[in-house]
């Protein structure tokens, strides 16, 4: 698997095209498999472009870090006609936005009632629908799942932050655990779209 921050998407093998290439948004369920730590290994399943759902394994580093261009990789630099490195441009770039209060990524927490930053290994489930993407998000401070409804841009974008998000009134403890059926059902649901349209 490899990821290429210039476009932002993954690549990963396909048993239809051989391979394939994503965005974040066409994962579907990512799920951290037990045991290493250094690095942490999840497991997703995506939606290729061949109609089908693929599973697939991703480190923390190509999860977390890869999106904001700190891996090895060159560009061809047109004005200087030379093969410079992704990494010092790129993380230079994500170190300034984040040392200014810009995070990559963001969501609402729910029990909360505020915005928190977060990583893609934050995400659990995502939904695709008219446009926009539901992510079951956990947050790193309470341990509760939320629920958003986003833009494709939001997920896919280190960076881009839409201007209102929709939240499914109701988060998930460890407790239970959210299904891929409720979590359809939670996107469906009328409560979802009163508050998605007040907020």
């Amino acid at each position: 698997m490899l990821y290429d921050a210039l476009t932002t998407r993954y690549t990963f093998a396909c048993p239809e095209r051989g391979r394939t290439s994503v965005a974040l948004s066409a994962f579907r369920r990512l799920e951290r498999l037990p045991g290493a730590l250094h690095p942490a290994v999840y497991r997703i399943q995506l939606a290729c472009p061949c109609g089908e759902e693929h599973p697939a394994l991703v480190t923390h580093e190509q999860l977390d870090w890869a999106p904001l261009g700190l891996q090895e990789g060159r560009f061809a630099n047109l004005m200087t006609s030379r093969l410079d490195p992704l990494a010092a441009e790129l993380g230079a770039l994500a170190a300034h936005r984040i040392a200014g209060g810009r995070w990559p990524w963001s969501f609402v927490c729910y029990p909360e009632e505020r915005i928190r930053p977060v990583t893609p290994s934050a995400f659990s489930l995502l939904a695709p629908g008219g446009g926009q993407v539901g992510v079951a998000v956990r947050c790193p401070v309470c341990s509760r799942v939320s629920v958003n409804l986003v833009s494709t841009a939001h997920v896919d974008l280190p960076f881009h932050h839409d201007a209102a998000i929709g939240v499914v009134p109701y988060a998930f403890g460890d407790e239970e655990t959210l299904t891929v059926e409720r979590f359809r059902q939670q996107l469906d649901s009328a409560a979802f779209d009163v508050f998605r349209l007040g907020s």
